[in-house]
């Protein structure tokens, strides 16, 4: 039984890392625009800059394309772990697992499709920053964190005009409410919310890792604002 927990670990990782990197914003861009976003705008391949620089609509299908995909290694892993029947109890490895015996391994899908978003093999390890794939994980792991996150971050981007600043607030903010949610509201054990907090813990790091250019702007003053009506600043 441990073994094939390791194996069908490992699948996860793989499969995940794959899919996550195929990267929505290069692919809409290079087929509708004939152009690599990676070299307009602000040279990151991710919605914002695509909606910078090509408009809402292939915007909409740059959002479409990386919340798929983390939805999608969710439903996998969790898929194969159903099918071989095992997951945890607590630290221990079980068939016949609890109800969020398989969190953790949503979870680690989460994290990889992430990873391959950031550092796409693919495209020579240079993707996009990972925001929208990280909250698209929420939608079949934690429904209620999603709920929250979300208009945390459009109320953090809308009042301070730095889509920026509302992604690098509900980083931080999102393990402590994953703990929060967990423990108190979906009564997990106290070890499996830890386990499945430090998890989102290294998820927030990339993600508030891959801002550090828009926290040097932001320091400088020199940050683009977003208009919610027109073009940005």
């Amino acid at each position: 039984m441990t073994d094939k927990f390791i194996y069908a670990t490992i699948i996860t990782i793989v499969v995940s890392y794959l899919l996550g990197s195929i990267n929505s914003s290069i692919v809409v861009c290079r087929v509708f625009k004939g152009t690599d976003i990676r070299t307009v705008g602000s040279k990151n391949a991710g919605l914002t800059n695509t909606i910078r620089c090509f408009g809402k609509w292939l915007g909409a299908l740059t959002c479409i394309g990386d919340l798929g995909k983390g939805v999608i290694a969710v439903l996998i892993s969790k898929a194969l772990f159903g099918y071989l029947n095992i997951g945890l109890d607590g630290l221990k490895i079980v068939e016949n697992p609890p109800i969020n015996g398989t969190v953790f391994i949503g979870y680690i899908a989460g994290l990889f499709a992430i990873i391959g978003h950031i550092l796409p093999v693919y495209y020579g390890f240079k993707g996009g920053k990972g925001v929208l794939t990280s909250s698209s994980i929420l939608l079949v792991i934690d429904i209620r964190t999603f709920a929250i996150i979300i208009p945390f971050f459009l109320i953090v981007s809308f009042a301070t005009k730095y889509v920026s600043v509302g992604s690098i607030s509900a980083a931080i903010f999102y393990p402590i409410l994953t703990f929060l949610v967990q423990y108190f509201w979906r009564n997990f054990t106290f070890t499996q919310a830890i386990l499945d907090t430090i998890l989102v813990v290294f998820t927030s790091i990339l993600l508030i890792y891959m801002h550090r250019g828009n926290i040097s702007r932001l320091c400088a003053g020199t940050e683009n604002k977003i208009k919610f009506k027109g073009k940005s600043e």
